[in-house]
């Protein structure tokens, strides 16, 4: 097998079932998203099959589901894995409560625009209205930003990294 897709509770669950000689070579690359990633959930995979790709994948049902990744690195053995930088037609931003850009590591609110910006949510105007805000970094009329209400942080590498979440919306396994 080439690429398994899984989230980060899958992965946890698919190390439990495989022995590390099973894990080794079992695939090429295992893109994880759909809830934060932390450093423990790939310890198995580094140590039993290092030269399996590991990619963190990140991207909100309102955008473009992956519309961020980063390949982890060796280098990382704690907490959060970041979320990368974006993919193509993609923009990221992260901004204060004033809606602007923050300095290197210091946190702030990431913002999705691009191509795969959603219209809005279904028979809901209010809520689109408060989550899809006209795009104040575009000169092109009628694109948008999507408030995500993740907090994250740029890295020196200049990749993301997810802190948490602003507002009082619980994650459980994404």
């Amino acid at each position: 097998m080439s690429l398994v897709k899984v989230t980060p509770a899958h992965l946890e669950l698919l190390a439990g079932q495989l022995s590390p000689e099973a894990a080794n070579g079992c695939t090429k690359a295992l893109i994880i998203g759909g809830e934060n990633l932390l450093a423990k959930s790939i310890s198995f995979w580094r140590n039993y099959a290092p030269d399996t790709m590991l990619v963190n994948e990140y991207g909100p049902t309102e955008t473009v589901v992956g519309c961020c990744v980063y390949q982890v690195s060796q280098n990382e053995y704690s907490g959060s894995i970041p979320i990368g930088r974006p993919i193509a037609n993609t923009q990221l931003y992260v901004l204060n409560e004033n809606l602007q850009p923050v300095c290197l590591d210091e946190p702030g609110e990431l913002y999705i625009g691009g191509d795969g910006v959603a219209r809005g949510y279904l028979n809901r105007p209010e809520l689109t209205a408060e989550k899809f805000i006209p795009n104040l970094f575009s000169d092109q009329p009628g694109t948008r930003l999507y408030k995500t209400g993740d907090l994250v942080c740029h890295r020196k590498d200049g990749s993301l990294e997810i802190l948490g979440r602003i507002d009082t919306q619980v994650k459980i396994r994404g």
